[in-house]
């Protein structure tokens, strides 16, 4: 991946609906080797898909909860139930098995508190955990889906 690419992943993360001419335009290319690198860039599963941002507020989704769980079982059957289970669970937008205290990290997106309690009994009712913390976020402060492309180039250069 060169720096062309990555100029091309900076734009496409900002703004995906863009035509491949004003992508080319804005990274120096015309449109078919433009077009050319972003069919490689999808091949290679650089690129996985391309997507709209919604305003979860605007929709009626105002509630963003942090749920960490702890597990007493750390066996290959049960994390491969867990993670069928919560992968299920529309309310679950990330889903991380983490390295610490916490066993495994979910960002849950909800209406409101009733609708995390029926989130939650679900949870708890599905697979045996040990401990479930959820932390309520009071205000969204920065949200990006951008990866910092620019970052990664100085730190794989040097």
């Amino acid at each position: 991946m060169d720096a062309i690419d990555r100029k091309i992943l900076a734009v496409v993360q900002q703004d995906a609906s863009l035509s491949v001419a004003e992508i080319g335009q804005r990274v120096g290319l015309s449109s078919t080797p433009c077009w050319k690198r972003l069919q490689k860039l999808e091949a290679e599963g650089v690129i996985t898909r391309r997507v709209a941002l919604i305003d979860p507020d605007k929709i009626g989704l105002g509630i963003t909860v942090f749920v960490s769980v702890e597990t007493g079982d750390h066996s290959q059957d049960w994390l491969k139930r867990f993670a069928e289970v919560v992968s299920a669970m529309p309310e679950v937008m990330e889903f991380y098995r983490m390295a610490g205290d916490v066993d495994y990290m979910l960002r849950v997106v909800v209406k409101d508190m009733q609708s995390y309690d029926a989130f939650y009994k679900k949870l708890i009712e599905t697979v045996a955990l040990k401990n479930v913390t959820s932390r309520f976020a009071m205000e969204r402060i920065k949200q990006t889906t951008a990866l910092p492309i620019a970052e990664a180039a100085r730190s794989s250069a040097a």
